[in-house]
């Protein structure tokens, strides 16, 4: 396999679905998390002059939470239907020092992930605000400031010698009584967590959809989304493939990890071996979640594979612009770098129903959680969006 080509595949016949409420008290939930705020919806007019558009949106998750991503919004609503299932119903409670004590008499009691890094730190984050352990299982090969920032919340890391779906395998096995595993990908038997993180994720949208209205735009015409397992694609599908919804979707994973591509080209799951050594980190990945593939698999336009240049492309772009966003979060722009400049573009662009006035939307899913990584592919220091990092 070629690492360094991009890969493309056009998806004849996108489905969309019924409309999909939020899961029944998801909004009401991380308003009660320490710090909930809406992330900034901001608009990057570099990017849109180099892709041709009227406008790029950049939903910047450099600060979730007083985290330098997204994932506690899934981590921490599969954390609580986690806890939920096995010690509720739990009395009415507002905040998690509340919720904590209706826990003290299940202690010891130990979350358990596998992570490429910002699932696993976000999963000890709510470990930590409840007053509870937490085990992460990590790849050798991850950045040492990601297994720092992991060991910084208190939970005890675990070096895996393989890849993230080594780690994956490992945490599966440490199910247990006193232990809960909190993954963002699923495997037979194990589902209802991970679709948890799924719905967790809508919260995203749903502020996009409320900062859109404000400005008085529309909906953009298409939506990046970094694949990965699928859990992030897969709720971005949900919410702009329902129907009545006119976006479009593009899934961005690595050239050197594209499980979903080869999964769809296979027409089922499939594992994609190792070594997945892209700069995208997040992203390496060998096996898409089953919970994720249906929408994944279905409801995306195009996918695309993109090497690490597109990415370290997107990164100084999106820095043109003062948006902080690391190798991953720059991912989904990186993939329309790919589609809209250089030969075929104007292709791709009608088929995609592209304008000089058209609107894009991005998931810039982290700021820069490996700074060293990110001052050699940008030139400079990150002043923000390295939250617990250094």
């Amino acid at each position: 396999m070629n690492t360094e080509r991009a890969r493309l595949y056009w998806n004849e016949h996108p489905q969309r679905w019924g409309e999909l409420p939020d899961a029944d008290g998801l909004g009401a939930f991380h308003a009660r998390l320490p710090g909930y705020a809406p992330t900034p919806l901001r608009a990057a007019p570099s990017a849109a002059r180099q892709l041709g558009v009227r406008q790029v949106w950049v939903k910047d998750e450099s600060d979730r939470l007083g985290l330098p991503a997204y994932k506690i919004l899934g981590a921490s609503w599969a954390t609580y239907r986690a806890l939920e299932a096995r010690f509720g119903p739990f009395q009415p409670w507002c905040t998690l020092e509340e919720l904590s004590r209706q826990l003290r008499a299940h202690l010891p009691l130990e979350l358990v992930c596998a992570t490429d890094g910002n699932h696993g730190r976000a999963v000890a984050r709510m470990a930590r605000w409840l007053g509870l352990n937490a085990r992460i299982l990590v790849p050798a090969d991850m950045a040492s400031a990601r297994v720092d920032a992991i060991a910084q919340e208190g939970a005890t890391v675990q070096v895996v010698r393989g890849t993230y779906d080594d780690a994956v395998m490992q945490a599966a096995r440490l199910v247990g009584e006193r232990s809960l595993v909190i993954s963002d990908t699923a495997w037979e038997g194990y589902e209802q967590i991970p679709r948890c993180v799924v719905e967790g994720y809508a919260t995203i949208f749903r502020e996009i959809d409320g900062q859109l209205a404000v400005l008085g735009e529309a909906p953009p015409e298409v939506v990046a989304a970094q694949m990965g397992v699928g859990a992030l694609a897969a709720s971005v599908v949900r919410h702009y493939r329902r129907a009545g919804a006119s976006s479009r979707v593009v899934g961005v994973e690595p050239t050197r990890a594209p499980c979903v591509l080869e999964s769809v080209l296979a027409g089922g799951l499939v594992s994609v071996p190792g070594p997945h050594d892209s700069i995208m980190a997040g992203l390496n990945c060998g096996r898409p979640s089953p919970v994720a593939w249906p929408w994944v698999s279905q409801g995306i336009d195009a996918f695309l594979a993109v090497p690490d240049e597109r990415a370290r492309e997107a990164m100084r772009l999106l820095a043109r612009d003062g948006i902080v966003s690391g190798e991953s979060g720059a991912a989904g722009l990186a993939g329309f770098i790919e589609l809209f400049t250089g030969a075929g573009r104007e292709e791709r662009r009608e088929r995609l129903g592209l304008t000089a006035d058209s609107a894009l939307l991005v998931i810039s899913t982290e700021g820069a959680t490996d700074p060293v990584g990110y001052a050699r592919v940008v030139g400079q220091v990150a002043t923000r969006g390295t939250q617990g990092l250094s």
